[in-house]
């Protein structure tokens, strides 16, 4: 995901997806724990992307 692309939702749009990508990245820490999870680089890609989702809405915030 693009932050161009996170730019283009509104504040509600943002927080239903930061929502579901912190609901991911919770999977993904349990998948972690019980070692169920293969691919380790998928928790990085969540991460970065909440920190994108989170840095838009924060810029959204500041121009209002």
């Amino acid at each position: 995901m693009k932050a161009s692309e996170l730019r283009s939702h509104d504040k509600d749009g943002l927080t239903k997806e930061l929502g579901e990508l912190l609901k991911a990245q919770f999977g993904l820490r349990m998948q972690i724990a019980t070692q169920q999870l293969n691919n380790t680089s998928q928790l990085k890609k969540v991460r970065r992307d909440i920190a994108r989702v989170r840095t838009v809405m924060t810029e959204k915030a500041k121009k209002a």
